[in-house]
């Protein structure tokens, strides 16, 4: 299904067979809709389109960067509503899917890393991690070459139950197994009719001044940005007390970049033939012994940099 979200959102699909995994009944994707559990998902409806203009873009990047304490953006229903009313239905199927995470630092639950996901859910983290959607991301915040993690370290389905607390913090820098660079996360909630005297909202803090600047509550709905950086604290310090004992929900996906992304990587970067033409084997003799910066400037200079 990844392949398919990868295409741009205007581009015609053609019906797609089942996947053998999943019966008739649970999830059947055609042309223009994506039916699961019986409630129909038109493609073009997935996600609010207008925000992907270039206006669009350039509003809300300024948006972002002028979020305090510091950058981040907070969208309201970008998401068809319908999609995630079936991702939140999601989160009861995942009992086996759990990491409890008990400190004195935090109380929460995770999904464990590379998570089997129910349909809707999967479709919500194939549309985050479609090359038209990090493209956009990009737009957003200036960060070039970002990277998805399908396993999602550290993402996934998040759950908060009652008392639970995360102290003010500022994510990992690099990716535990891969080495990636952290640029960013992206949190969707699922929480509707939530009132700020439950607790548990975001909190977003000016490490300088030592206080919350702004608190984003868990709406159904509501999306975070949130950048990466030295500066970025945040956490949900006020233990949560739902009256009805509900938990704090949310979906939740980190972006990266590697260390090499928009380098010269040379010969690293190209395919080694077992057989090769003899021009080439000259040009590989004179790049040999031809310092660096001038073969460099000679590619500038005859266009081929």
């Amino acid at each position: 299904m990844s392949a398919v979200l990868s295409l741009p959102l205007e581009t015609p699909v053609l019906e797609q067979p089942l996947p053998p995994s999943e019966p008739a009944t649970l999830f059947q994707l055609h042309a223009d809709f994506v039916s699961i559990r019986g409630v129909r998902l038109p493609r073009a409806e997935l996600v609010d389109r207008s925000l992907f203009t270039p206006e669009r873009r350039e509003q809300l990047r300024d948006q972002l960067m002028a979020g305090a304490p510091f950058p981040h953006l907070v969208l309201e229903n970008i998401f068809n509503p319908a999609l995630l009313e079936l991702v939140l239905e999601e989160f009861e199927a995942q009992s086996d899917n759990w990491t409890d995470v008990k400190s004195r630092y935090e109380s929460t639950r995770r999904s464990v890393l590379g998570p089997t996901l129910g349909p809707a859910t999967q479709l919500y983290f194939d549309i985050i991690h479609s090359g038209w959607f990090i493209d956009w991301l990009s737009s957003l915040t200036g960060v070039p070459y970002l990277l998805s993690d399908p396993k999602l370290f550290g993402g996934g389905l998040h759950e908060s139950r009652t008392g639970a607390t995360f102290a003010v913090h500022r994510d990992f820098n690099r990716h535990r197994h891969l080495g990636l660079k952290n640029e960013m996360v992206f949190i969707t909630y699922l929480n509707k009719g939530w009132h700020p005297d439950w607790g548990s909202g975001l909190e977003l803090w000016d490490k300088k001044h030592n206080r919350c600047v702004t608190t984003v509550q868990p709406e159904f709905g509501r999306t975070i940005l949130l950048p990466h950086g030295p500066v970025s604290y945040h956490g949900h310090t006020k233990p949560l007390q739902a009256p009805d004992g509900r938990p704090r929900r949310s979906v939740a996906a980190y972006y990266y970049t590697s260390p090499l992304a928009g380098k010269q990587h040379g010969d690293e970067s190209a395919s080694v033939f077992m057989k090769t033409h003899k021009v080439d084997r000259v040009k590989a003799f004179a790049r040999m012994m031809t310092p660096p910066a001038v073969w460099l400037l000679a590619r500038k200079v005859t266009g081929r940099a």
